[in-house]
């Protein structure tokens, strides 16, 4: 077995502690990477304090996993010893449905398995990226190109494709108007991914002091919640990553005809929306996850030619209780990135 420093919790209102865990041999088909950088989603929280209610402790998050290779099995292709490569939301799948067959691991309905807080084949739960080290299935592991810098690719294994896929599924091109509905961990990558793609692209806010970022990233507009009469029935997309639960009906209005509302949020409540407001400009409510290993790689090479990449705040082991605290209170722009080196110091 391999051996890791890690940093875990033991409880949901545990401090982190380190530990040492253990990772499986490298096998046929396996990638052993060296962690330089894990970020730290707000999905980490959630499943760290048990908010999602079905964790199992000691937990070890991290699903935005960037690093370096370190061996791989005989039966690997594409990747080699010394390449930059990451790991996003999954290490597994059943790989035999309809979906996995298309390449889109996760929507898997049978045996996804999460990077971390999952059961794997072996029974084991998994643990995730605030560690030094992890093996992983070669199909779950992308190649991140030499020109996106790890610290800041590592957010893009889930904020990037989280955002990434919608954007392609629904059509954000040249000619078409995009609203990114929050400007925050997500929203910041996919302004830059829309405007990359060609769209008309508007941030809609709760406040104006996001706006010379979301300007400086490639937004054509920004809008506050006092400013978006005049932009009734304007837009053909919105992409919402608004966690909290809410009335939907005001931001609904703002598609045009045959226009998509793309919900990415999980909170607590369900949603509310009046049922009128779909009816009007035969508007549709769509729902979207992470997306598959091909579209990852696929928003990798994108992301790398375009020069698109996280705007992070880099933190070192010993402050992921800070860390967590500030994520919360949406005290962060706009993506914690844990600095891997700095857990055998905490």
């Amino acid at each position: 077995m391999i051996t890791a420093l890690a940093r875990a919790m033991t409880g949901a209102t545990a401090p982190f502690s380190t530990v040492t865990i253990e990772r499986r041999d490298v096998g046929p088909t396996d990638v052993l990477l060296d962690i330089a950088y894990a970020g730290v989603c707000h999905t980490d929280v959630h499943h760290a304090r048990a908010e999602f209610g079905h964790t199992h402790y000691p937990i070890v998050p991290g699903h935005e996993i960037a690093g370096v290779v370190r061996a791989v099995g005989p039966e690997v292709t594409g990747l080699a010893v010394g390449d930059h490569a990451g790991i996003g939301c999954l290490v597994d799948s059943c790989r035999e449905c309809a979906r996995c067959l298309a390449g889109q691991e996760s929507y898997c309905r049978r045996s996804k398995v999460l990077t971390y807080n999952g059961i794997g084949r072996d029974g084991a739960v998994t643990l995730g990226g605030y560690s030094e080290r992890v093996v992983a299935d070669r199909r779950f592991v992308a190649r991140i190109p030499g020109r996106l810098p790890l610290q800041s690719a590592a957010p893009l294994l889930c904020a990037g494709i989280t955002m990434y896929q919608p954007l392609r599924l629904w059509g954000a091109a040249p000619g078409r108007r995009v609203a990114i509905l929050g400007f925050g961990g997500l929203g910041h990558i996919g302004v830059q991914i829309s405007h990359a793609l060609g769209a008309h692209t508007t941030v809609l806010e709760l406040t104006d002091d996001r706006r010379a970022d979301a300007e400086r990233l490639g937004a054509d507009d920004y809008r506050t919640a006092a400013r978006l009469d005049s932009v009734r029935d304007s837009f053909d997309l919105i992409v919402s990553t608004v966690p909290v639960s809410y009335d939907l009906s005001a931001h609904l209005d703002l598609l045009d005809f045959d226009g998509t509302f793309v919900n990415l949020g999980v909170p607590d409540e369900p949603l509310r929306i009046d049922p009128y407001t779909l009816l009007t400009n035969r508007r549709k409510l769509a729902g979207s996850m992470s997306g598959g290993m091909p579209e990852t790689q696929e928003m990798l090479d994108f992301c790398a030619e375009h020069g698109i990449k996280a705007e992070i705040e880099m933190i070192a082991a010993k402050e992921l209780d800070t860390a967590y605290d500030r994520l919360t209170a949406g005290d962060v722009r706009y993506r914690f990135v844990l600095d891997t080196s700095t857990i055998a110091e905490a």
